[in-house]
Parts: C-alpha cells; sequence; structure tokens
C-alpha cells in the first residue's frame, strides 16, 4: 500500500510501498503505525483514495490519504501531479472526518470535552476511518482519580444519514442502563459522541448464555419503548409501510445503480406489489413497531466481567422489531440459530401476549432484506465515489436475497 501524506496544505509525497497485515480497508491502526514510523512524526489517515482487491474492501493494493499532525521535518515538500491533485481535491459528500480540518476538529471536541471531566487523555489512537464512521480511542490518564481503565472512545458519522447515537441510547439506558455504553459527551449536529470504555470484546460468536442474556433484555426494553411513541418520535422511520414506498422508489433507479438483470427486477416489482398484503399479515402478529437498532448482530454485543453490552446505533430507526431479530442470523451456525429464534419469539410473547412473534420472523425475511437494500443504498447516496467500493454491490446482493425469499404471504 502507499500513503499520500499531508500537512496544512502541504504535500510531502508517498510513503511506501509497504506490507501491513490487512482486513477491511476501513481498519487503519496498523497503517498508522507504519505511516508514522516511516514519516518520523505522528499521522493519521483521513481516507481511502483508490482500493483495488478481488474482495472489494478487504486487501490488495490501497492507497490512503494520511494528514501529519507536526511538520516532517525529514520529508520536504514537492509539487502535486494532476493525478494526485484530483484525488486530494474537494469533494462533494466527503465526510467531515474524512479531510485533515475536520479530522482535528474532532479530535480537538474530544479532548476538550474529555479536560472538562477531569480526564485529559493521551494522543489519539485510530481504530477505523471509512464513509460511515471514524473511532478513535484516547487512553486513560496516566495518572489521577480516572487513571484505571478509564480509556474513552470518539465516535464520528454524518447525521445526513445516520441516527443520532447518543439519543438513541439515552432512550434504551433510560430502560435498562446496563443495556447501552455510557455516553460522556455528545455532539448530534456534527456527529460526533464520546463513549467511556466498555471492558471485554466484541461477541462475534456468542455462547448460549450471552444470547440468553442479551436478546430477552433488549427484547424488554423494545417492548417499553413501544409503550411510550411519542419518545420515539424523533426516530427515522422505516417501519414497514415507509419501507414499502422507499422500495417502489428504488425501483425506479435500478437500470442505472445496479447490475440486476431485467428478469429480476421484474422479480422486485411482483415483490413490491406482493408486499402489502404480507405487510397485513406480519401486522397481524401482534408486534408492535418500536425502535430498532438496525444492526442487531452479535459483533456488535459487547461481552467482558459485567453483562453484555449493546453498542453501535448509527443504524437506529422506527421499525419492526422482527428485523432486529433476524440480523444475527447471518453470523450464527444453524444450531446457534434455532436458539437465538427460540429465545427471541420467547421474549416476545412474555411481553405482547397472544402475539405470534415466530410467524413475523418467517414473514418479516424478505423484508429484511428490503431493509438492508435500502440502507445500503443510502450509504452509496451520501458518500463520495472513492468510496463506493465498500458497498457498490450490496444493495443488488439484499434484493436478491429479497427475491430468493419468495412470496410468504397467504
Amino acid at each position: 500500500m502507499t500513503v499520500d501524506l499531508t500537512h496544512r496544505g502541504a504535500y510531502y509525497g508517498q510513503l511506501g510501498p509497504f506490507e501491513v497485515d490487512l482486513g477491511w480497508w476501513s481498519a487503519v491502526d496498523d497503517v498508522v503505525a507504519r505511516a508514522t514510523e516511516l514519516a518520523g512524526v505522528p499521522v493519521l489517515v483521513t481516507r481511502l483514495l483508490e482500493g483495488h482487491s478481488e474482495d472489494p474492501g478487504h486487501g490488495g493494493r490501497v492507497r490512503y490519504h494520511a494528514e501529519a499532525l507536526r511538520p516532517p521535518a525529514a520529508l520536504a515538500p514537492r509539487p502535486l501531479d494532476g493525478g494526485t491533485a484530483a484525488l486530494l481535491a474537494p469533494a462533494a459528500r466527503r465526510a467531515a472526518w474524512a479531510g485533515p480540518d475536520g479530522l482535528r476538529s474532532a479530535l480537538s471536541w474530544a479532548e476538550e470535552r474529555l479536560a472538562a471531566l477531569g480526564r485529559p487523555p493521551g494522543a489519539a489512537r485510530q481504530i477505523r476511518t471509512w464513509n460511515l464512521s471514524g473511532l478513535f480511542r484516547f487512553p486513560a490518564p496516566a495518572a489521577g482519580p480516572a487513571a484505571a481503565g478509564a480509556d474513552a472512545w470518539l465516535k464520528t458519522t454524518s447525521p445526513e444519514f445516520n441516527a443520532a447515537e447518543g439519543e438513541v441510547i439515552a432512550l434504551l439506558g433510560g430502560v435498562d442502563p446496563t443495556l447501552v455504553p455510557p455516553v460522556l459527551a455528545a455532539d448530534p449536529a456534527a456527529g460526533r459522541l464520546l463513549l467511556d470504555h466498555v471492558p471485554g470484546e466484541d461477541c462475534w460468536s456468542p455462547g448460549e448464555a450471552t444470547v440468553a442474556d442479551v436478546v430477552p433484555r433488549f427484547v424488554a426494553a423494545q417492548a417499553a419503548l413501544a409503550a411510550r411513541p411519542s419518545a420515539l418520535a424523533g426516530l427515522r422511520d422505516r417501519t414497514p409501510a415507509t419501507l414499502h414506498a422507499q422500495l417502489l422508489a428504488l425501483l425506479d433507479r435500478l437500470p442505472a445503480e445496479t447490475d440486476l438483470t431485467a428478469e429480476e427486477r421484474d422479480g422486485l416489482r411482483r415483490l413490491a406489489a406482493e408486499l402489502p398484503a404480507l405487510l397485513e399479515e406480519l401486522a397481524a402478529c401482534g408486534l408492535p413497531e418500536t425502535l430498532l437498532h438496525g444492526d442487531f448482530h452479535p459483533g456488535n454485543w459487547r461481552t467482558g466481567a459485567a453483562r453484555p453490552v449493546v453498542v453501535d446505533y448509527a443504524d437506529a430507526c422506527l421499525g419492526h422489531p422482527a428485523l432486529d431479530g433476524l440480523r444475527p442470523r447471518g453470523y450464527l451456525t444453524p444450531a446457534a440459530r434455532r436458539h437465538h429464534a427460540e429465545v427471541w419469539t420467547a421474549a416476545w410473547r412474555e411481553h405482547a401476549p397472544g402475539s405470534d412473534p415466530g410467524r413475523a420472523l418467517d414473514l418479516a425475511e424478505p423484508l429484511h432484506h428490503v431493509f438492508h437494500a435500502l440502507r445500503y443504498q443510502e450509504f452509496l447516496d451520501h458518500i463520495e465515489p472513492s468510496e463506493r467500493p465498500y458497498h457498490e454491490g450490496d444493495p443488488a446482493a439484499e434484493l436478491r436475497a429479497a427475491l430468493a425469499c419468495g412470496s410468504r404471504a397467504g
């Protein structure tokens, strides 16, 4: 990979090529470490410039733009060639943290908030950056009352197409404070969230005990919030009727947006025509529309010494809870899927007596894929061209999955 280095508008050429053990292109902590070593000064990645791989978003040949936080004394400024100048030029729909000024502003905001809390941090460690979010870890102070286990995390997102995570966490925390991470500060207008560290690990392969702990607690919170519709009024509307309307709007754009065949597009038209009947059956299952996590897979459950915590609420919205109930399926073994479904349906039967959550899961499967197709298209509609490889084929893949479900109504 290579890194194009700048400092406050001056260009210092390319670092590399060099190799790192790169998984997701957005996971830049090793890139930052190597670029800092080569530049001789602290460096942070602003964004992806180019990526070439047989598996877009992973491995291959990658080029980043990085900003040196101090002048790189061992390097000399140099003129930009035309191709590089075009890559580094301002672009519409660029994320606020994906440029040097926005990156510095976000870090300064977090440092000021931590200092006001009596927790002046060490230098930020950049963990992840891409069109959806930036993630930075601030180490705890070396001494003082906050020294033990008090790292903090800054998350940046684009408010134009993401939930105000601090507000969502406050809603859930008002029902079950143990379910959510502690918020230290939030600036929803700028898409900034400062969180206390939650010890533990992301739970990509949850055991039955973890599922039996997380899922009923989250369902209980959703059920409690469903009884307070006024509290949910500020959430983005992704209820079944709205998803149907959004699917119809997307279908008009498909020839230009995806590689779906004419036959597949015809199939999607038939699916859209069938959805109203399916949605009536789904409503008859008796589950309330409520706050959805929106990406409720187990990698967003954090397990440690205390009870598991659910993180990452950028996709949160108002919708049908079966969409959250279906999300873990792609991350679980067949046996684990069955157990998760049993736990989820039992929890909803408890909180919605007389409901049929098992049938809701079955009916909602095509809608689940429609939901994610629309969400991925939302990403593509709000990001700059260099970031599109992350998501280019995702809407079509989800729409094909919806077609594969077949007709579930009747």
